[in-house]
């Protein structure tokens, strides 16, 4: 592997919830060899990243400056940053079709349910943001474990979607 940190993207629908704790989580985690990015595909105007999800990450030590919603076009574009891995962290986002990625990233789907979907009260749904955010850090830990050689361009593929099984 080179000293170049892998660029991973995170996909979902708003680009509010789920992708926003993974980009954070994993640029917390990431021990300089990763570069997390989130983006979705369909944000509302004036989207937001929701606020329970950032009192989650700033109660678990979590930077979440920086963080914003934006759209994946922001990532097919020439200057963009080129990814390694495009993840889908809903359903949603999962089931359209996505742009086309420079360089031909690995792809992998981890779906979990939005924690801010739902009629729950502020509670309820902050206890949700906490266990999403604890399921996608145990699953981000054990990829930032691998070894150089399961992260290699010609591994990546098959380790991140064998990781969907690990949950």
């Amino acid at each position: 592997m080179t000293h170049q940190p892998l660029n991973v993207l995170f996909l979902c629908t708003h680009n509010s919830a789920r992708s926003i704790l993974a980009e954070a989580i994993l640029n917390h985690i990431g021990r300089g060899r990763f570069k997390a990015y989130s983006a979705g595909s369909s944000p509302r105007d004036n989207q937001q990243p929701n606020p329970l999800g950032l009192q989650v990450l700033q109660n678990a030590g979590i930077a979440t400056a920086g963080l914003y919603s934006k759209s994946w076009d922001e990532f097919g574009r020439a200057d963009a940053p080129h990814m390694d891995l495009v993840i889908t962290v809903c359903d949603n986002a999962a089931g359209e079709v996505c742009p086309y990625w420079p360089g031909q990233p690995a792809t992998a789907h981890w779906g979990y349910p939005d924690p801010s979907a739902g009629d729950a009260d502020d509670a309820n749904k902050l206890e949700a943001f906490r266990q999403t955010m604890l399921a996608l850090k145990r699953r981000l830990e054990l990829m930032v474990s691998l070894p150089a050689a399961k992260l290699e361009k010609t591994m990546l593929q098959s380790t991140v979607r064998d990781m969907t099984k690990e949950q």
